[in-house]
């Protein structure tokens, strides 16, 4: 007992010292390369621009939401879509190898006044800090990430296949926080691909519905939702979450920051390509 005390003594003067300084430097730049590449190795961002990736997207979220889980009602064209994906930006994560989707998010982005967000239709009674209400923003500053969907066949292992692993949740007694460089790049990289998708649009608050084990797991890699209210039951058992440009920024662990970066440029490069964005329809609202 004696020597791990003496033990745990000496190294915390080491890893204060200038020399353990640098060292632990060093491994945070390594660390933030290695994530970054890793992720930019076998994954890569899609935005959903046409009719056939938007069928993709469906099919996995009706995999997901309706066959698995028994959120939704099967319906006979194996397609999941609803009246909000009329005005969502959809992405998805494409695995190089094999050029299959390995997840889908989408982000909910309103711009006319009749154009509401999930959670104000159906959980707005759960937002409990009045303040960070959507409805006090204008309608093209706020935004709802939803309908995040990893199919079965990219959970194989049997760490990665349990409840919660469809929707993004991490286990947290399977990873520890150098093993979260190893599988949630789907589920992390979904939610980058959201937040990415909303900084580029100039959307200044996003919001979400979810259980607060996957708000948890979020945080192992440094994106710290703030919870606006209660537990509610809808789907389970979730909470309204909110979050910012400086929240999302400011609490990022530099691995995790470098590969925000490189999905926000690469999605940067897609945007052009989308129909509703080569014209001037978005600068009406911008201009308000």
């Amino acid at each position: 007992m004696m020597k791990r005390s003496i033990f745990d003594i000496i190294n915390r003067k080491i890893r204060k010292s200038r020399i353990g300084k640098l060292v632990s430097g060093y491994q945070q730049l390594r660390e933030a390369n290695y994530i970054s590449s890793h992720f930019s190795t076998y994954l890569e961002p899609v935005l959903a621009i046409d009719d056939d990736l938007r069928r993709t997207v469906y099919g996995i979220r009706h995999n997901v939401y309706c066959e698995e889980l028994a959120f939704e009602p099967v319906h006979p064209e194996g397609l999941e879509k609803d009246e909000f994906d009329d005005y969502s930006r959809h992405c998805l994560i494409r695995h190089i190898n094999t050029n299959q989707m390995a997840g889908t998010v989408r982000t909910v982005r309103p711009l006319m006044d009749d154009q509401f967000l999930p959670i104000e239709k159906y959980c707005s009674d759960s937002i409990t800090r009045d303040d960070l209400r959507p409805q006090n923003f204008k309608r093209h500053e706020v935004c709802e990430i939803s309908r995040l969907a990893v199919p079965k066949y990219f959970r194989r292992r049997r760490s990665d296949d349990f409840e919660g692993s469809a929707i993004g949740a991490i286990n947290p007694e399977t990873y520890s926080e150098t093993e979260l460089r190893c599988f949630p790049f789907i589920a992390v990289g979904l939610y980058f691909a959201a937040a990415a998708s909303a900084l580029e649009f100039g959307v200044k608050h996003a919001y979400v519905m979810m259980e607060p084990r996957l708000a948890r797991s979020m945080g192992f890699v440094g994106i710290k939702f703030q919870q606006i209210g209660p537990v509610v039951d809808y789907h389970g058992k979730r909470a309204p979450y909110y979050i910012n440009r400086p929240l999302l920024e400011g609490s990022l662990k530099p691995g995790f920051a470098s590969m925000l970066k490189e999905i926000r440029l690469s999605l940067r490069q897609q945007i052009p390509l989308m129909p509703e964005e080569q014209q001037d329809y978005l600068q009406q609202f911008l201009n308000k």
